[in-house]
């Protein structure tokens, strides 16, 4: 691959990267009239796991390690402490192993299942995780019933949503040869 060429997809990389971010940003903002499903649909996810998808897994970590922080900073949600940090976490993981599982599995509808599914559960973990670090830290507790009641039982809205809309636009996407997550 040419050095031109290789700037090239860095810079395409980057602005992609840039709109998912700025997507992350915007997107909580058709649920935030009301919270509870704001937090049931979980519409920062999307941009994150589209970018891991779309752009690799260093830009998909990136983004979502970035957005909810930055959101917390810029818009006061989700709270810095210890939402947004735990969230940050379980972000990263989406958009990191979205990109990498995406790469490296074959190119069927199926794998782009898959790969959203064991980053989604990998996302939770992450996220429960951390809750529970951050809990210890603050002197609280995280009981292995509020992960459950916040990583599936709340969450199956936004679950159902992801599994719906994900697949569908990654598999256009990819189609119209939007990705930049191949193998050179």
């Amino acid at each position: 691959m040419s050095e031109r060429r290789k700037t090239d997809l860095r810079v395409r990389r980057l602005t992609y990267a840039g709109l998912y971010l700025a997507l992350a940003m915007v997107l909580p903002f058709l649920t935030g009239q009301i919270p509870q499903i704001g937090s049931a649909l979980s519409p920062m996810h999307i941009p994150v796991l589209l970018c891991g998808f779309m752009c690799g897994w260093p830009w998909g970590l990136a983004v979502g390690l970035t957005a909810p922080l930055l959101r917390s900073v810029t818009f006061g949600m989700p709270a810095i402490f210890p939402q947004a940090v735990a969230m940050s976490a379980e972000l990263a993981t989406y958009g990191a192993l979205s990109g990498i599982l995406h790469r490296t599995m074959p190119r069927k509808p199926w794998s782009v299942y898959v790969t959203l599914i064991l980053s989604m559960i990998a996302g939770r973990v992450v996220w429960g995780f951390m809750r529970y670090v951050l809990a210890g830290l603050s002197g609280t507790t995280f009981t292995f019933a509020a992960f459950m009641a916040g990583a599936v039982t709340q969450a199956v809205p936004g679950i159902i949503l992801h599994v719906v809309l994900v697949p569908i636009l990654v598999l256009a996407m990819d189609r119209v040869g939007l990705s930049l997550n191949r193998k050179a």
